[in-house]
């Protein structure tokens, strides 16, 4: 009975093992495929941003030169003016009698009526021209934003269905009388059974040498090397975060969640609070309330 019990057990061991190295790839697969979707999100920035430039440099580029050619045409259009008039003082001067000066002098009088109609005309087509080229700009412009949106449509689906799966566990959570903000007592169910829980202790578990994430993390640093993380708003900035502190439910969507603490050494989790990344850091949320009740900084590299 012995020797038949030995090979069993060291079959289980190597079952149990070769599962774990699955999870294991499994995770890292997950991992590579992030950061590829992070590295075309990035080249799909800088496409972007390289095309508005040279859209904004040949508009330039055409308003210099359209600006370059009215002043050319205002110069030429003063050169004619002073040589008419200097032409009319001439024949002023050599005009030999009152008629041919009046003469002269109605000629000149219209045309200068000629020149300003001319000016108007000018300046009646130059306010055209720039309507027109305004509405060009707005037309490239309200296009650059149709490709932005469209661009930020893909992201904004993924962020929209891990909100709308946010929103679902909330719901059937406070549906099933799991929430309770007036106490500091709450209850959670399992499945099977109503539990009470207390305030979390942040004590208890650093003084367990079982969560030892500091030894663990110096044997094993790829584990705690996620990848580059993705705020959930754009312009949003890193600002340290303590316990105490309310944050949005973006920042702890269901794709920030830490779904195996035990992999990075951490306590496991009951009732609403969930490990989550930010940033570098790692928080635990109340996802009732959004409320930090623990956190660990710099957990990653």
């Amino acid at each position: 009975m012995t020797l038949t019990a030995l090979p069993a057990a060291a079959a289980t061991a190597s079952e149990r093992a070769q599962a774990r190295s699955e999870r294991q790839d499994r995770g890292n697969r997950q991992q590579a495929q992030q950061r590829r979707e992070a590295r075309q999100d990035r080249r799909d920035d800088r496409r972007e941003v390289r095309q508005e430039r040279r859209e904004d440099r040949r508009e330039v580029r055409q308003d210099r030169r359209e600006d370059r050619r009215e002043v050319r045409q205002d110069r030429r259009g003063q050169v004619q003016q002073r040589r008419e008039v200097v032409q009319e003082r001439r024949a002023d001067r050599r005009a030999p009698s009152v008629q041919q000066r009046a003469a002269a002098q109605q000629a000149a009088r219209e045309r200068i009526e000629r020149q300003r109609i001319e000016q108007r005309r000018l300046a009646n087509q130059r306010t055209y021209r720039e309507g027109r080229l305004d509405e060009r700009r707005r037309d490239a412009r309200e296009d650059r934003e149709i490709r932005r949106d469209a661009y930020r449509d893909g992201r904004r689906d993924e962020r929209r269905r891990d909100a709308r799966e946010d929103r679902e566990i909330r719901r059937d959570a406070y549906r099933a009388g799991a929430r309770d903000t007036r106490a500091r007592q709450a209850r959670y169910y399992d499945g099977r059974q109503w539990h009470n829980y207390n305030r979390w202790d942040t004590r208890r578990w650093r003084d367990n040498n079982r969560y030892n994430w500091q030894g663990y993390r110096q044997a094993n640093r790829s584990i705690y090397r996620p990848g580059r993380y993705y705020s959930p708003h754009r312009s949003y900035r890193y600002n340290r975060i303590n316990i105490g502190f309310r944050i949005g439910s973006p920042f702890y969507q269901s794709r920030y969640w830490i779904n195996d603490p035990w992999r990075y050494r951490l306590p496991e989790v009951y009732g609403p609070y969930r490990w989550v990344r930010y940033y570098d850091d790692v928080l635990l949320i109340d996802i009732y309330s959004g409320e930090v009740v623990d956190v660990v900084h710099n957990f990653f590299w």
